[in-house]
């Protein structure tokens, strides 16, 4: 199993000090994936539990793997910040009562420039076959804040990504290196836009194809 230095993880969490921010979730795969995925923030159950992927969101990427012939150990799992970024709102109980209760909430780029070290670490030391990116944030995080999910979704793209060659930086550089890229939406989004599935299931079936195309290659 691949995992990030302790000390680029204490570096992460001494940069993202007095962000509204909790916990700290490690990376998970082998060293050698089939496909790394890139998704947005752990939520509250990665943040408790120190896994990604789990919840209903979880779920539905097991769902899309299991589509394609491949379990969670046969992927590295990851994300553009490795905390959960959290805002206070108010719920209402059944019995009427108000509570104030920490939500979800997508990472600021400074919050990203701050965990920036740690992807960029994975990117540059796994060599996946594929990067998948899951939804808007991990995408715009590799190829910038003009890329859209709803336009580039299940394309194959060969390029470079950003990444942040000095740690003083506040905007990325591009990699000398080309890699191989498939954005796709993020496993929560059908919860939200249910209509967004047959999209998701076409982009997973495109992934499927180029990793037996992969295969195929190896063998011949």
């Amino acid at each position: 199993m691949f995992r990030i230095p302790d000390e680029i993880a204490q570096l992460a969490l001494k940069r993202s000090e007095g962000f509204q921010v909790e916990g700290f979730v490690h990376g998970e795969g082998p060293e050698s994936p089939k496909l790394l995925l890139i998704g947005e923030a752990p939520g509250e159950h990665e943040a408790i539990h120190g896994m990604p992927f789990i919840g209903r969101a979880g779920d539905e990427l097991m769902k899309s793997l299991a589509s394609i012939g491949l379990t969670r150990e046969d992927v590295y799992m990851t994300s553009s910040f490795r905390s959960r970024p959290y805002k206070w709102g108010t719920k209402k109980e059944r019995d009427g009562t108000l509570t104030e209760r920490k939500y979800n909430r997508p990472p600021t780029k400074k919050e990203q420039l701050a965990h920036a070290p740690v992807l960029d670490y994975e990117v540059a030391n796994l060599k996946p076959k594929l990067i998948v990116t899951l939804g808007n944030i991990g995408l715009q995080r590799l190829l910038g804040k003009h890329a859209k999910v709803t336009a580039l979704h299940g394309q194959l793209l060969k390029q470079p990504v950003q990444y942040l060659q000095k740690l003083e930086d506040i905007q990325y550089s591009w990699t000398e290196q080309t890699y191989t890229i498939l954005p796709t939406f993020h496993p929560a989004s059908i919860f939200y836009r249910p209509s967004l599935r047959p999209n998701l299931e076409e982009d997973w079936f495109r992934i499927g194809d180029y990793l037996q195309g992969l295969t195929s290659k190896s063998i011949e």
